[in-house]
């Protein structure tokens, strides 16, 4: 089959279209036939040395596609049901070899392409927004990056909720598709001299002068200091990602000073680590995609040859919504 790896860790020109054998399905796991396979900011980790793994590695940990054999003891899926996943990895190839009891099962009206940009940054949005802070009618969220593909479900998500976004972008087309997505005020954090300063002054102003209960981040590094200064008193601070950096250690007496407020660092595995949970989510997305209340945007496709471009294109800031190999 025809596989991307990550030769040595690197920028994307180190991913490189390769021949590699076939996996076969071990117990507990289907073999599937990948339709398209989601490009996300942990492979770019993965692949630049951030995140330690062996070299040279098959990239991609999230698609979509069917299942072309099982393994030993899988009663649950049958050959021909079309699947996504979150958590495979090596999933930038024609095939990939899944665990059975976490592969999502994919509704009539849900396309591939959908189903492979969603089940990451859904299934992340969908713990922010409903488990880390559980978002109550009439509270406020500052959401970065509303743009993004975790951005633009989040504030779907915090709004199906009754709770009102701030979101940050940084050009006029990102503002209006945050827009769209329910954001009530949308910033500009290109046209700001001062982050730090002038964030939470703004975010103040959209908020009667209150602050957010809860900023949703993750962006990290830079946006940081400017997200604390955000929240009311006894606000909660939940930093998901370091797109831009990872934050340094920090002194604890801020949160005092600050109100009394909460930080938290969550990562999606927790909050997916039962498969019955991983499945009430999933059902929860894919129900919203099938009824028409969430929107997957999908901001570009690429073929599986293209991988390269489309790290770039990610890490580059070009990119709205999710960027998805199609193989």
């Amino acid at each position: 089959m025809r596989a991307i790896q990550a030769v040595t860790a690197g920028g994307p020109e180190v991913l490189t279209l390769h021949e590699v054998p076939d996996p076969s399905p071990g117990p507990g796991e289907v073999l599937v036939d990948v339709a398209a396979a989601g490009v996300n900011f942990i492979d770019t980790y993965r692949r630049s040395g951030v995140y330690p793994m062996p070299f040279p590695h098959i990239v991609g940990s999230e698609g979509a596609g069917r299942v072309a054999a099982l393994g030993e003891g899988v009663t649950t899926l049958a050959v021909g049901d079309r699947v996504a996943w979150s958590d495979a990895a090596g999933s930038y190839a024609q095939r990939v070899c899944v665990s059975a009891e976490r592969a999502l099962p994919v509704p009539d009206g849900v396309s591939d392409t959908q189903a492979a940009a969603l089940p990451l940054q859904g299934l992340t949005a969908h713990y922010l927004a409903t488990s880390t802070f559980p978002l109550q009618p009439g509270q406020w969220a500052l959401v970065h990056a509303g743009a993004g593909g975790v951005g633009l479900l989040l504030i779907q998500l915090a709004v199906a909720r009754g709770a009102h976004v701030v979101t940050t972008v940084s050009t006029p087309q990102k503002a209006d598709l945050a827009r769209a997505a329910g954001a009530e005020a949308v910033i500009r954090y290109d046209e700001l001299a001062d982050l730090t300063a002038e964030l939470p002054a703004l975010v103040r102003e959209a908020t009667g002068g209150q602050g957010v209960d809860v900023v949703y981040d993750g962006v990290g590094k830079a946006t940081f200091d400017a997200s604390l200064a955000s929240l009311r008193p006894r606000g909660m601070m939940v930093l998901f990602g370091g797109a831009s950096g990872q934050v340094p250690p920090f002194d604890l007496q801020r949160l005092n000073a600050g109100g009394s407020l909460f930080v938290t660092r969550p990562t999606l595995v927790h909050y997916t680590a039962d498969p019955a949970e991983l499945h009430q989510r999933a059902r929860e997305l894919f129900d919203a995609v099938t009824s028409g209340t969430l929107d997957v945007r999908v901001g570009g496709t690429y073929p599986l040859a293209e991988a390269a471009q489309a790290h770039r294109d990610l890490e580059g800031r070009r990119s709205t919504g999710k960027l998805v190999l199609e193989i």
